[in-house]
């Protein structure tokens, strides 16, 4: 098997016709349709049907995460607009969390709209509502594929308030639309907590109360991870081969019943609700594997970077790592871990924690496509040619797929 670095991207590709591409989603969220992949068998249901199609037992993991108002627009001192695309906090902050609390001042990466006709030195402003003053945003820095801004305000504001006044939604590029009034609620799943993603964790907006509901008389249990998804994930891979593609780094949160969860599971299956929760469980098998190598190892160097998974010791039990990680984070995380993850996912992995995943189809030539053909090999190209015959409606409002691989991993024991 070939190290997913030397990858074509060219070899994941598929021809997505716009009609296909869901801009608005339906009036009922469990009513979109569920492509189901299983032994190498296709069938069709809907997402209001899903509890038919687990085992008593079954763990759902889902990412909890809440879209912000990333899009800010600012007023140049000669009348023109600039938009400023929040993407994640200054390293000057240790999460998300802080950052997005911070009151009068805080340092934010941003994308700058017409970036070459803002000046040095000079402020733009941009008007709150209901006398609230005026947000000032300077440039202090610049890198490859960012400037770093600062922005200051109102003291009695935090951020994320001042982003829920003055922001917009930032829907995916591909809908080719701002946000309208309905998307403020459709664009956000319906358990989404702490605030920090740019981009919604899609495969969750299909869940409804009342499915939650019929899921527990399943038997089936749910858990919630938190992965801040960042504009990283819309990133177009423009290189040959995955070796010059840099992943996009996001921050994850999990704290210590959630591990011990993992452990306790038995024979349970495990299910990931999107790909943002099977990268989020999966790198906490790795993050173990360097725990239980290195017990002492720093929050730094705990971070999983791009290729970490297919170049760390591959022989390391589940059971192992996450005992192992539970251990360093009771000792050093106060029985809670926010870090960054880096990891890609893609043909030559090896799901570790996660049994399927429930997932939205995705776009040509993209790292989340990579993810998909890691579980179901080159059916990945059937499975999406059967969705494209028969309706099935494409990307974040679109509908979705269970998908199981041909082998599952084995559950840890308790």
């Amino acid at each position: 098997m070939l190290h997913p670095r030397h990858l074509r991207i060219a070899d994941y590709t598929y021809t997505l016709p716009e009609d296909r591409i869901a801009r608005y989603p339906l009036p009922e969220r469990d009513a979109s349709k569920l492509l189901v992949y299983r032994d190498g068998a296709i069938s069709t249901t809907v997402y209001k049907r899903l509890p038919e199609q687990l085992e008593r037992g079954t763990m759902l993991v889902f990412n909890n995460t809440r879209v912000v108002r990333a899009r800010l627009f600012f007023q140049k001192p000669t009348g023109g607009q600039l938009e400023l695309f929040c993407l994640e906090p200054d390293e000057r902050y240790p999460d998300i969390q802080t950052a997005m609390q911070q009151h009068g001042e805080v340092y934010w990466k941003c994308l700058v709209g017409g970036a070459a006709k803002w000046k040095e030195g000079i402020a733009l402003q941009c008007s709150l509502p209901e006398n609230l003053g005026e947000i000032t945003a300077w440039k202090v820095g610049k890198n490859a594929d960012h400037f770093v801004i600062r922005f200051s305000w109102n003291e009695a504001l935090s951020f994320a308030e001042v982003q829920q006044y003055a922001g917009q939604l930032p829907l995916p590029p591909y809908m080719n639309r701002a946000a309208e009034t309905p998307d403020h609620e459709r664009y956000q799943t319906v358990y989404a907590e702490p605030e920090g993603s740019v981009a919604a964790p899609t495969a969750g907006l299909h869940f409804t109360n009342e499915l939650f509901e019929e899921l527990a008389l399943q038997q089936v249990s749910t858990h919630f991870v938190t992965l801040h998804v960042g504009a990283g994930t819309f990133k177009p891979v423009k290189s040959e081969t995955m070796d010059a593609h840099e992943m996009h780094a996001e921050f994850l949160e999990t704290a210590i019943p959630f591990l011990e969860q993992l452990l306790n599971r038995g024979k349970n299956k495990l299910i990931c609700v999107g790909t943002t929760s099977l990268r989020t469980v999966e790198s906490l098998y790795w993050m173990g594997v360097k725990t239980y190598i290195d017990p002492a190892i720093t929050y730094g160097a705990l971070e999983i970077k791009q290729w970490d998974a297919y170049e760390l010791p591959q022989h390391i039990t589940v059971e192992q790592a996450l005992f192992s990680l539970k251990t360093w984070i009771e000792k050093n995380g106060g029985g809670k871990l926010v870090i960054k993850t880096q990891i890609i996912i893609a043909p030559g992995y090896r799901l570790r924690i996660a049994d399927a995943l429930i997932t939205n189809f995705h776009q040509p030539q993209s790292t989340l496509l990579l993810l998909i053909a890691s579980i179901v090999g080159d059916s990945w190209k059937n499975i999406y040619q059967y969705a494209l015959d028969n309706d099935f409606r494409f990307l974040s409002y679109g509908d979705g797929c269970l998908l199981w691989p041909t082998t599952s991993p084995t559950a840890p024991q308790s």
